[in-house]
């Protein structure tokens, strides 16, 4: 069905180069034709003034004297006949240059006369003595008026030709640093993302080729990002698989002594093993694949109107059965519910690995305070645990995918719950911060993000105990 498209593009597409040559010339082909036109037809209204003006003034001359028979001559040397007539007062003729007889009686001045199958420009001239008519054949007449016509159109034909060449080379050179940027495009291999050079570019194509640099240095962040991200997730990976393999290992052992001394108690803790061994796998892999998605949206903008408070009880909803088995007291303290741009299902998972994190590392029977107030125009989201809290040593990297604190060697984990968190926020505009709590003692998490819409702060407390 879509076999036409190919074609369909291959027609959209013009040439730059082109474009400009057809909309420079096209005018310059009209102005030419018009002023060739022009001239045309003023060299032939001026050769037909030339031409009256000599039947003028050779008229003139023979006011006094009859003339002889000879052919009369232009300013260019070429000779043309005029037909002579002269009668005297009484309409005798007196004199007559050829065989070619003109109509006798003529208005005086100039006319123009059919005679003998021919047109004839006549001028009559009477004195007190004669009349005079001398007489030029029309066609003989427009013929040479137009041969110099063509002379004067002569300039523009030979220089329009001149003028497209000269346009072309022009238009060629100007565009030839952008053909030369297209080249060095086309021969570049993949994984090269180096700057492409600006020098003899045009203005106009110059902000361009930034903005192509730009976004090459965008694409080679991406690009090392995704080969490191692949990198620490085949290293990552590596580790619980071989686990899994040594613990299925350990089960068929455990199986084949249970059949000697029927030790179902060996067998168990093999199951107990193997079964957290695949629990942190696809911990793992789910994990990994958030991240993914979470980083191939960096640049979605899609957001919608969301409450922030509304998240947070979702997201303590979640963490609330672990909580409980540890005994630990959650408190939230909030303000007036805040409303936030962006994506829900991301912000939730954002807000539960963070309190997932505190509850993780919070001994039993401890404490997680939760508050949410707005300051500046934005939300403040702070979780507080009484935990063992974070080395100042391992704040700057505590947001690296597969990092782990030097105290959370204890507890399972991949180290990409902070990652995730830091990728969403860094998409929805939100910083994160660190800090010790004085009351509790542990660590201090602060997510704050842009409001939606101006709210006037205020504070209600709501306290709620596993």
């Amino acid at each position: 069905m879509n076999a036409s498209l190919p074609g369909e593009a291959q027609l959209a597409t013009h040439s730059l180069r082109a474009r400009l040559l057809w909309f420079v010339l096209l005018p310059i082909l009209l102005v030419t034709v018009l002023q060739a036109f022009t001239a045309y037809r003023g060299a032939l209204q001026q050769a037909d003034a030339m031409f009256d003006d000599h039947l003028l003034q050779v008229a003139r001359s023979m006011r006094s004297a009859a003339p002889l028979g000879m052919p009369a001559s232009d300013e260019n040397g070429d000779t043309f006949d005029l037909f002579v007539q002269i009668w005297g007062q009484d309409g005798t003729p007196m004199f007559r240059s050829s065989s070619t007889l003109l109509p006798q009686r003529a208005v005086l001045g100039f006319s123009d006369v059919q005679a003998n199958g021919s047109r004839y420009r006549v001028y009559t001239l009477q004195t007190t003595l004669q009349t005079v008519q001398i007489a030029q054949d029309l066609s003989a007449r427009s013929a040479k008026a137009q041969a110099l016509a063509i002379k004067a159109m002569l300039p523009f034909a030979l220089l329009t030709p001149l003028l497209i060449l000269a346009l072309w080379w022009a238009i060629r050179r100007s565009l030839a640093p952008i053909e030369r940027t297209r080249h060095q495009v086309a021969k570049r291999t993949a994984d090269d993302f180096s700057a492409l050079p600006d020098n003899d570019l045009p203005d106009e194509v110059r902000p361009l080729v930034a903005e192509l640099n730009l976004l090459f240095g965008r694409v080679q962040t991406a690009f090392e990002a995704q080969k490191q991200f692949v990198a620490d997730a085949a290293h990552e990976l590596r580790s619980p698989l071989t686990a899994l393999k040594l613990q299925a290992q350990e089960l068929q052992r455990s199986s084949a002594a249970s059949q000697q001394d029927d030790s179902a108690t060996v067998r168990s803790a093999a199951v107990d093993k193997l079964n957290h061994g695949i629990d942190r796998s696809i911990r793992l892999v789910e994990q990994l694949l958030v991240l993914a998605r979470e980083e191939a949206n960096a640049g979605s903008t899609q957001f919608e109107t969301t409450d922030l408070m509304a998240l947070l009880q979702l997201a303590v909803a979640d963490v609330l059965p672990q909580a409980q088995r540890k005994s630990i007291d959650i408190g939230v303290i909030c303000a007036e519910p805040a409303s936030i741009k962006g994506q829900p299902e991301a912000l939730r998972m954002a807000v539960r690995n963070l309190l997932d994190n505190a509850v993780k590392y919070t001994p039993e029977g401890g404490q997680i305070d939760i508050s949410l107030n707005l300051d500046c125009g934005q939300a403040v989201l702070a979780i507080e645990d009484s935990g063992s809290g974070v080395a100042p040593e391992d704040q700057p990297r505590i947001f690296d995918r597969f990092y782990r604190a030097s105290h959370a060697t204890a507890q399972t984990g991949s180290g990409l719950g902070l990652a995730i968190v830091k990728t969403i926020a860094d998409r929805h505009g939100a910083t994160l911060r660190l800090d010790k709590p004085a009351r509790l003692g542990g660590l201090r998490v602060e997510f704050c993000i842009p409001l939606a819409t101006p709210y006037h702060q205020a504070t209600a407390t709501l306290r709620r105990s596993p």
